[in-house]
């Protein structure tokens, strides 16, 4: 297999990424000029519903499965994952044969890396997108720096460093997805960064369960209720959050069973719950970032959650003095940072170059990230 070049302008890559929430599958087309990613066009491809109903299941360990049905799943998903390339290519009208490769993160539904045998677990098989797209695939980004003792996550740090570093002060890239990092760009050039818990994940989930509604938009079902400071402060107890980083967690712990647990003895109003909810993921943010970051002079929003305004409002208070700003503002599509993320850990593949941050995930040492899957040599 060819290698591309650095400099090489001409190149396009892809980067597909459904995250924690499962909302959808982002799709980025990306070209690289002298090293650095440059979005082109994006697209959010839907879920089919009852695919994505089962994913949740699953993911929350509310559903188990054999393994003909793992089997299954695992390949439903990639079909998705290749729907959604295909769908990417038709609404530039780019060629596949002008794409050197994709980057597919999958859907996760398990992520362990603590214990005696660690792993993660990503589904939609590189595969059946390969096949389907004419286009080479790499994916698995994540099992190689579990098995060098890293946590396998974020591992957008280090786009972030690249696109969004400030000069001389410490500056904060907040991604709110179904979870929540962040990473601490320091002002001596240091980078560093961890899942701080819960974002959107069990918000939406609580929303889908009551209202029959995927997301609360606007963020204007907890706005509708009062937070219960005697069950936040029963969630806030919850060991991960005072856990020092490097960490990461996921739905298979911040789910609604896990909510269920520790709400059940209360009459709550659902949307006090999802008020409770909001000033979770907003408290428990605050507290990682005034622990790890006090000094941070802004912080950059990017992730799904930058459209929940109630959410982004009570962050904007408690993060005060700093600046909450979108890196819209830096030139960085929000929505579409992560997958573009994916793009550049493809291309760090196939050049042979690490794509993890040890100081972020707490691996052994720089990795190279991710399997090729090849593209048939005929169709």
């Amino acid at each position: 297999m060819a290698m591309a070049k650095p400099d090489d302008a001409s190149a396009l890559y892809i980067g597909l990424i459904s995250g924690t929430s499962a909302d959808g599958i982002d799709a980025a087309l990306v070209r690289f000029e002298k090293g650095q990613p440059r979005l082109i066009d994006a697209i959010a491809h839907a879920w089919p519903a009852a695919l994505r109903q089962q994913i949740l299941g699953v993911a929350q360990g509310e559903a188990t499965l054999d393994l003909d049905a793992f089997g299954r799943l695992d390949i439903a998903v990639g079909h998705a994952f290749a729907d959604a390339v295909e769908t990417l290519l038709a609404h530039g009208g780019t060629p596949a044969s002008s794409v050197r490769a994709i980057g597919s993160h999958g859907q996760t539904i398990r992520h362990r890396p603590s214990g005696e045998f660690p792993f993660t677990l990503q589904i939609g098989h590189a595969s059946v997108i390969a096949e389907r797209c004419g286009i080479d695939v790499v994916a698995d980004f994540r099992s190689a720096d579990v098995a060098a003792g890293g946590q396998g996550a974020p591992l957008l740090p280090a786009v972030h460093a690249m696109l969004l570093s400030a000069f001389g002060h410490t500056r904060v890239v907040l991604n709110l997805g179904g979870i929540a990092n962040i990473t601490v760009l320091t002002a001596n050039g240091h980078v560093f960064g961890f899942d701080t818990g819960p974002a959107n994940g069990l918000m939406d989930a609580w929303c889908l369960r009551h209202r029959g509604e995927a997301f609360d938009r606007n963020g204007a079902f907890a706005a509708s209720g009062s937070v219960d400071e005697a069950l936040l402060a029963t969630l806030l107890r919850d060991p991960y959050f005072a856990l020092p980083p490097p960490k990461s967690t996921g739905r298979e712990h911040f789910h609604l069973s896990w909510l269920d647990a520790r709400a059940q003895a209360r009459a709550l109003s659902p949307a006090d719950v999802q008020a409770t909810l909001l000033e979770l993921t907003a408290r428990s943010i605050a507290m990682a970032i005034d622990a790890h970051a006090n000094d941070a002079k802004d912080v950059l929003l990017c992730g799904g959650g930058v459209h929940n305004s109630a959410l982004v409002q009570r962050l904007r208070e408690l993060l005060q003095p700093r600046e909450l700003r979108s890196t819209a503002e830096h030139g960085v599509d929000p929505d579409y940072l992560e997958a573009t993320a994916f793009a550049w850990l493809a291309r760090q593949r196939l050049l042979g170059l690490p794509g993890n941050l040890p100081a972020v995930t707490g691996a052994k040492g720089p990795r190279v990230l991710g399997a090729v899957y090849p593209a048939p040599a005929t169709r």
